[in-house]
């Protein structure tokens, strides 16, 4: 069974899987996924640290701004817990992915490096909130490391280095962002909604302030360009983050982090079809393994869930 934060050595039991958090992770997979591109193509017309900080500043002033509206709070959550949610999980997250994809890396290929995120973060659960690692969840580390070997082709020619380790940057700081936010999650326990725009908010202004420093303002105003700014604040921002963070409060974490491996598989597709980054049998059959480890999982949960009843009764 998997196993949430320990506290005074009681092990709550596991979150069960139900149909609204899994049809969120996968309408996160399709809008991240896509987003790849739509990110990709905007480079031409604004620098990779000003678009960071204008889709993390923009959506979270609109998510702020209907707290009210939407019957929330609009206190922010405690710096102490929100902060380093948002240094790692928007900041991190994006601003490394930014950079990566405008050092060269290929849209498709990036989204693959960076969703290395979930290996990151069954590993950290592990240690960082007493999740025991299972043998499904064995099997599927088993199946989804040569899987993203194989989409990121290592020996491949053409690879940017510097391109991936900024990636794996990104990745890595939304793995720590989200064992922060499980691991201090019972202390405030604050609404999910309002939490999301204020992190969002901090990351951003983290951005902006790093874009400030690092050139002047220029953005050509393109129609490429406005329509990638309303597809990143509306979409694959302030829903995106809203989807993300509620997936992971309902579902158990492994299930949330291998979950949104649907992202790198859309976005190597959307790759394909929309920029010509053809991926060849290789790449392709690492997807497979990807999606593998995920039915797998699922599966498995979905299992373990309907035995509890039976377990309870004897």
């Amino acid at each position: 069974m998997t196993q949430g934060p320990v506290e005074d050595r009681e092990i709550p039991e596991a979150i069960p899987v139900t149909l609204l958090p899994l049809l969120a992770l996968l309408l996160l997979g399709l809008l991240w996924g896509y987003n790849w591109v739509v990110m990709k193509a905007v480079l031409v017309d604004v620098s990779a640290a000003w678009f960071a900080a204008l889709r993390t500043v923009l959506p979270a002033l609109l998510l702020i701004a209907i707290l009210p509206l939407a019957g929330k709070r609009f206190r922010p959550p405690p710096l102490f817990y929100a902060l380093p949610i948002g240094v790692f999980q928007t900041a991190g997250f994006v601003g490394f992915m930014m950079w990566a994809l405008e050092s060269g890396g290929g849209a498709g290929e990036t989204a693959v490096i960076v969703f290395t995120m979930p290996l990151w973060l069954t590993l950290m659960a592990h240690f960082a909130l007493h999740e025991r690692i299972t043998g499904v969840q064995l099997l599927a580390l088993a199946l989804a490391v040569p899987g993203l070997v194989l989409l990121i082709s290592p020996w491949d020619k053409t690879l940017v280095l510097w391109a991936v380790l900024l990636a794996f940057a990104s990745g890595f700081g939304w793995a720590l962002g989200a064992i922060w936010q499980k691991r201090y999650y019972h202390r405030s326990q604050p609404d999910l909604l309002n939490l999301t725009a204020w992190q969002m908010l901090y990351g951003g202004l983290l951005l902006a302030g790093i874009a400030l420093w690092a050139e002047p303002f220029a953005v050509n105003p393109t129609p490429n360009f406005f329509w990638a700014l309303l597809y990143n604040v509306l979409l694959a921002g302030a829903l995106g983050w809203l989807l993300w963070v509620y997936s992971l409060h309902h579902l158990p974490t492994w299930v949330a982090g291998f979950g949104v491996l649907l992202v790198p598989g859309i976005g190597v597709l959307s790759a394909w079809l929309v920029l010509g980054e053809t991926p060849g049998m290789i790449k392709q059959f690492g997807i497979g393994l990807i999606l593998f480890a995920l039915l797998i999982i699922t599966l498995d949960q979905r299992r373990q869930q309907r035995n509890v009843p039976r377990r309870a009764t004897r």
